[in-house]
């Protein structure tokens, strides 16, 4: 219920304060980017805590694919449908139903007694984020004049920037200090006061509004697309473990079907009451259906990446964690960097070439770490690492920033908010994905039954196997780049007509594919 003070909700469209002495605004802005920090460090502060995780509880490998998988499917399958839910039901409620999901998730994730639990919560925190997230962009849209949303949108990729750089770092803190002898846990538990505060804080200042013309829900899209995700991620997660069972087969195939059974029923939903979680017609534009094929693609190979990558040092290398994260610093502050200057300096000169040149960029980085980790073995430096994680960071942040308005450039101003929103869910989509082919490209390079002297040498050429697969998703991601706008249409924004709603609600604000340093694309 919104605070007698609040500004007034409405039902039929956002209400907006010009007022420069009103200060209540601001205060919830630091709301809404605390929770968006909040979700945007936990994404990242889990994968330095992995190898931790894995010792104190015992977990497979499957399970510590699913701590991080799980979190990724549940909030790509409803990030859509918790932008709808916001503009139906009110962007303040839903933001507080999220929080307090979020809150309560991270909370079963700090005190979980055994691997399975953890999954559990951490699905449930992936599925709870969708509802908060949303509604973030969406809050400020309505809470302040367009006059002053370029400032805003600035401080929330500064933000982003920041929750790159801070996550693996505080994760490895925090891991590090094993703080009352909790090991992992406090990366969870440090949410429990910032989610509380948010939530009683949120009550007070955040000012309720509703879409004028809200989409109508489409919950059988939703379970559509996750029992398709489930079928196809679950068997290549767990069938390593079990010896490829006909089972997993059967339903990786059928999941395709599943899929099939998507677009049939998208197609009827379309043309029913125009409010299909897909889109489909927008695949007929060029560019659009290119642009999604390098999100899903660009999501996959960083699935496998990051998740690699902590593995190597820790596991393999037998680094501390604190060590670990701040090997990753350089990384972070060079996507932060070339993420700045691409949106700002090089696309409008270069249009699409900048983002080939930073596959090609990424490529060179990862085939420099290859050859840098065959070279220098087990006895491998962070030092030697810092030079292919920097040109790594800098091709990567030549991409993240301008892809989405790159995508969106020719799309059909009706369906903006339908593209962005399948925009963000396929990426993660491809997160999950890849976090699901680990136990291929890695895992399955691993003997089972190693000696302790040969972990080191078996997880260091297993890293270098999986580089060789995600060097060529970067290959594919560049070619298919041709197909995207030689230089992209810079679409208006900040006016005061409404803009799209669900256009706001779903943009993306998580995970390593978020954008840096540029306003989102709010597409009239």
């Amino acid at each position: 219920m919104t605070s007698s003070t609040s500004l007034p909700s409405t039902a039929s469209g956002p209400t907006v304060s010009s007022d420069p002495s009103d200060r209540r605004r601001w205060f919830a802005l630091a709301i809404v980017m605390t929770a968006a920090f909040m979700d945007l460090v936990d994404v990242t502060i889990v994968n330095i805590a992995v190898p931790s995780i894995q010792q104190d509880t015992g977990a497979s490998f499957s399970s510590i694919q699913w701590i991080t998988a799980g979190y990724a499917l549940a909030f790509a399958a409803g990030l859509i449908t918790g932008g709808r839910l916001g503009d139906i039901y009110g962007r303040k409620r839903l933001f507080l139903i999220g929080i307090g999901g979020f809150t309560l998730a991270s909370a079963l994730c700090g005190f979980a007694a055994n691997p399975e639990m953890l999954v559990a919560s951490r699905i449930l925190q992936g599925g709870t984020a969708a509802l908060m997230v949303p509604q973030v962009l969406s809050i400020v849209h309505a809470t302040f004049p367009a006059h002053e949303r370029g400032k805003v949108f600035g401080l929330f990729g500064a933000i982003v920037g920041l929750g790159a750089v801070l996550g693996p770092l505080l994760g490895a803190l925090l891991t590090e200090w094993n703080l009352a002898g909790l090991e992992w846990r406090p990366i969870f538990l440090i949410n429990l006061p910032v989610g509380i505060a948010g939530l009683i804080l949120g009550r007070k200042f955040i000012t309720e509004s509703k879409a004028p013309k809200a989409l109508r829900l489409d919950l059988i899209g939703v379970a559509l697309v996750t029992l398709g995700l489930l079928m196809l991620i679950y068997p290549l997660t767990r069938g390593r473990e079990l010896g490829w069972p006909l089972w997993g087969h059967a339903l990786m195939v059928g999941s395709l079907l599943v899929f099939l059974v998507l677009v049939v029923f998208e197609q009827r939903k379309a043309r029913k009451d125009g409010s299909p979680l897909v889109e489909l017609s927008l695949f007929r534009v060029k560019s659009f259906a290119a642009g999604i094929a390098v999100q899903l693609t660009f999501g996959l190979g960083l699935g496998i990446f990051f998740l690699v990558w902590t593995l190597y040092m820790q596991m393999g290398l037998g680094w501390s964690a604190l060590k670990a994260g701040t090997t990753g610093i350089p990384f972070s502050i060079a996507v932060s960097f070339a993420a700045g200057i691409s949106v700002q300096k090089l696309v409008p000169r270069f249009g699409r070439k900048v983002l080939q040149s930073g596959a090609l960029l990424m490529i060179v980085g990862v085939l420099l770490y290859i050859w840098e980790s065959d070279r220098y073995g087990m006895g491998i430096t962070s030092w030697q690492m810092a030079l292919p994680l920097v040109v790594m960071g800098i091709g990567m942040g030549l991409i993240v920033a301008p892809l989405t308005d790159a995508v969106l450039s020719e799309v059909p101003k009706e369906h903006s908010g339908s593209a962005s929103g399948l925009i963000n869910t396929v990426q993660q989509m491809g997160n999950a994905l890849g976090l699901g082919l680990v136990s291929v490209v890695f895992f399955g390079s691993i003997g089972d039954r190693l000696a302790p002297q040969q972990v080191g040498p078996a997880f260091a050429e297993a890293f270098q196997h999986s580089l060789w697969w995600v060097a060529g998703v970067l290959a594919v991601i560049f070619l298919v780049m041709f197909a995207l706008p030689a230089r992209p249409r810079r679409h208006e924004e900040g006016g005061d007509e409404a803009l799209d709603d669900e256009s706001v609600s779903v943009a993306s604000m998580s995970g390593p594919g978020a954008e840096l340093g540029k306003e989102p694309a709010l597409t009239r």
